[in-house]
């Protein structure tokens, strides 16, 4: 049961092909569907003409602005149109009439094929009034700059702030014998899940909405929809078959409420076939969210004998064109420039700033990666200018349990960073000598060369929250039915929402039901995903679901057998798990409680570099993870591995261009994720199982933490080997010449 590697039982289908994904639903007399883009980074409708694309045989209806009840969507706030057009406006406070994004939607064609339906959205017409951009952050904080939204009432482009106020900083900098300063510029980085976006939707039996997508959260994709349509949330149903990755990148709404209206207007004109939808892998890229880019810059002081004193740093985060959840990265970004260290004097201001580019929004660690790569830069910065072991400069720094943070209050028991970065540091041989390795093989057809070849090692830790925080409403809901006729039930049924989106989670939320059972797994059969059936998960997303899952389970197999207990049967116990309340940052910098549970992990890094050609090789990895208690240990191995190639590629690769808000490079044949052949040679995980007491059977959430170190922990490797630091990324070959060079 729990701490055994089990099979996962979604990975037959998924190795042979017989898994259903969205992309491969097929019903007789199928009709499709094509979502318009706008490809206007900043413009206003002033005109949509659809007649000649409405009298091409074959096309069934046209879905335009003026087809939406109430034209307006957010996951965390509602600043964005679900379709513009100019009959869309004054429904909402959005302007609905201007398109921020080259992705915007203004149309959807539903036709009898695919082939039909994108003719038939070429022959749409549309004028525009272009209006100025802002397409990065300084663009945007201009004085002369457009007000992007100015719907919200502020003055400024800039429109979400978090600040850190602690101690005295003058005092801090008067106590400070060495500084290091930095200015940090994060980039861009798309999901590339292996599934473009596809969706099939069509009218059940019981007359419901229905929509077979993947994403990260059913129920607040239902909640998207009935809002945008004006209809009861119980008139909407979302099933998630099998999913091709996330990541965060399906959050967010793309096809779920577009694919919905089409589904209402076209029942409304007597048309009750399914809709089907599938973007092709540039309209993928165009098409949803990133990673988002940021600009950080900081200072930090410590003594002499390595004590911080000092740190202080000014982050802004490109928004993008909507916010999506740039309040929620933010948080945490902001969180992570302090790092997880005992600090008696701070001040942090972040802000969220809207342009006219590509919107941000969640990625594994979600502003946990760009914070960690600017405050363990700054350590290992502050490390070299002390003449001190990195990891010793972290050992004297690192906050402890009871210790009191830049939020003025300790964090959740259970604090192991300690025990993480000695965990790491004893694994990767940190105080001897570093292993030989051979020289860089830049290229197949020549050798490599000893002369050209530099070595070099690394470090960084960091924290993360488990949970999306700062104040919101945290739930998780499971349901269990037990089964059988005589005195102990012989099966099980567990019904839950959670998303598989490749991660593992149904194959440890079944060990957990079979562990608070009592019950062989064997015996154990589950239900996911699908709002009619399900309760309120939450997302799958910031390394909260096993937390989650896992307590609701233990409340729902507790509510199950008092109900056998009483004679049902079958026995059916309910339960809602609500963890502790947590709160928003203060305004002021006061004390608050954003989080309930953190999660601890630290890397070593091995790196060689060509410093003639630029290449770079990773040679090898050990990184320690505190996951309280390991449910399924090679789900855990898989988790962090997948995670460090991810963060292997947006460190090394993955250069995503933006121009003037229009996405450069909208393919993989020129957006480069690693393959095979350039991952880190060897990565071996150390999993920490030190306990987290809130969680159920200790463990707690880890997917995300591999990640965040990473990038941190590879450049001081570069700068060990060639003395050169830098402070941006990927570290492309030709970016890596330059900046030797310089």
């Amino acid at each position: 049961m729990i701490g055994e590697s089990l099979k996962r039982p979604d990975a037959e289908g998924k190795v042979t092909g017989a898994a259903i994904y969205p992309g491969d639903i097929r019903a007789t007399e199928m009709l499709s569907a094509v979502v318009v883009f706008s490809d206007q980074p900043h413009a206003r409708m002033t005109s949509m003409d659809t007649s000649k694309a409405t009298a091409l045989d074959g096309v069934i209806t046209i879905v335009t602005a003026a087809d939406v009840p109430l034209n307006e969507y957010g996951l965390t706030m509602f600043d964005q149109p679900v379709l513009v057009g100019i009959d869309g406006t004054g429904r909402s406070e959005v302007r609905s009439d201007v398109s921020r994004w080259e992705a915007d939607h203004i149309a959807v064609v539903v036709a009898e094929t695919d082939a039909i339906a994108r003719q038939a959205a070429d022959l749409i017409e549309v004028e525009w009034e272009q209006l100025p951009l802002a397409s990065d952050v300084d663009a945007a904080l201009a004085p002369d700059a457009p007000l992007i939204h100015p719907e919200n009432g502020k003055p400024t482009n800039a429109y979400y702030e978090y600040v850190f106020r602690k101690g005295n900083m003058e005092d801090g900098w008067a106590q400070a014998e060495v500084v290091v300063e930095g200015t940090y510029e994060l980039p861009y980085q798309e999901h590339a899940y292996l599934q473009p976006e596809a969706a099939v939707a069509y009218v059940d039996d019981e007359g419901r909405l229905t929509v077979e997508i993947g994403g990260q959260w059913t129920h607040e994709d239902q909640e998207q929809i009935a809002h945008a349509l004006g209809v009861p949330a119980d008139q909407i149903r979302i099933i998630y078959p099998a999913i091709g990755g996330a990541f965060g990148g399906r959050e967010d709404m793309s096809l779920q409420i577009v694919l919905a209206l089409a589904v209402q207007k076209c029942a409304a004109l007597g048309e009750r076939r399914s809709i089907r939808t599938q973007w092709s892998r540039e309209e993928s890229i165009v098409g949803h969210h990133k990673r988002h880019r940021a600009q950080v810059t900081t200072r930090w002081g410590a003594t002499a004998d390595g004590k911080i004193v000092a740190v202080e740093a000014d982050a802004y985060l490109d928004a993008g064109s909507y916010n999506y959840t740039s309040n929620k990265v933010l948080g945490n970004l902001h969180m992570t420039l302090a790092g997880p260290y005992l600090l008696p004097n701070i001040r942090v201001d972040s802000h969220a700033v809207y342009t006219t580019s590509i919107p941000g929004g969640a990625f594994r660690g979600f502003g946990g990666p760009q914070g960690t790569f600017v405050s363990e830069s700054q350590m290992n910065k502050l490390a070299e200018a002390l003449g001190m072991d990195p990891v010793e400069l972290r050992r004297r720094n690192l906050i402890g349990e009871g210790d009191l943070g830049a939020t003025h209050t300790p964090l959740p028991r259970g604090v192991s960073i300690r025990e993480v970065v000695d965990d790491c540091a004893a694994s990767a041989s940190w105080a001897d000598e570093p292993a030989s390795y051979e020289p860089v093989k830049a290229f197949r057809s020549l050798a490599g060369s000893d002369r050209a070849t530099k070595h070099g090692r690394g470090f960084a830790c960091a924290f993360k929250n488990v949970g999306f925080s700062f104040g919101f409403p945290e739930r998780c809901e499971a349901r269990i039915e037990l089964h059988g006729d005589g005195e102990s039930p012989t099966s099980a049924t567990l019904f839950h929402s959670a998303a598989e989106v490749g991660q593992g989670t149904h194959t440890a939320l079944i060990q957990m039901t079979a562990e608070a059972l009592g019950m062989d797994v064997s015996a154990v059969e589950a239900v996911f995903s699908d709002t009619a059936t399900t309760g309120d998960s939450g997302s799958v997303s910031a390394s909260r679901m096993t937390f989650m899952a896992g307590n609701s389970i233990l409340g729902a197999a507790e509510e199950a057998e008092k109900s056998w207990m009483n004679g049902d049967r079958p026995a059916v116990g309910d339960f809602r798990y609500v963890p502790p309340p947590t709160e928003m940052l203060d305004p002021q910098g006061g004390p608050a409680v954003p989080n309930f549970s953190y999660g601890y992990v630290a890397q070593a890094v091995d790196l060689s570099v060509d410093v003639e050609t630029g290449h770079i090789r990773i040679d090898r990895v050990v990184s320690a993870v505190d996951v309280g208690k390991a449910i399924n240990p090679m789900l855990v191995i898989t988790q962090s591995e997948g995670a460090i190639v991810q963060a292997h590629g947006y460190t090394l690769s993955e250069l995503l261009v933006s121009d003037e808000g229009r996405i450069t490079n909208p393919r993989l044949s020129q957006y480069l994720i690693p393959g095979i052949g350039d991952i880190p040679r060897q990565v071996d995980t150390v999993i920490g199982e030190y306990g987290d007491p809130l969680g159920p059977f200790a463990a707690r959430g880890m997917a995300e933490m591999p990640y965040l170190p990473y990038a941190a922990a590879v450049i001081a490797a570069l700068h060990d080997a060639t003395g050169v630091w830098f402070d941006s990324f990927p570290l492309t070959p030709s970016r890596v010449l330059e900046g030797l060079s310089r």
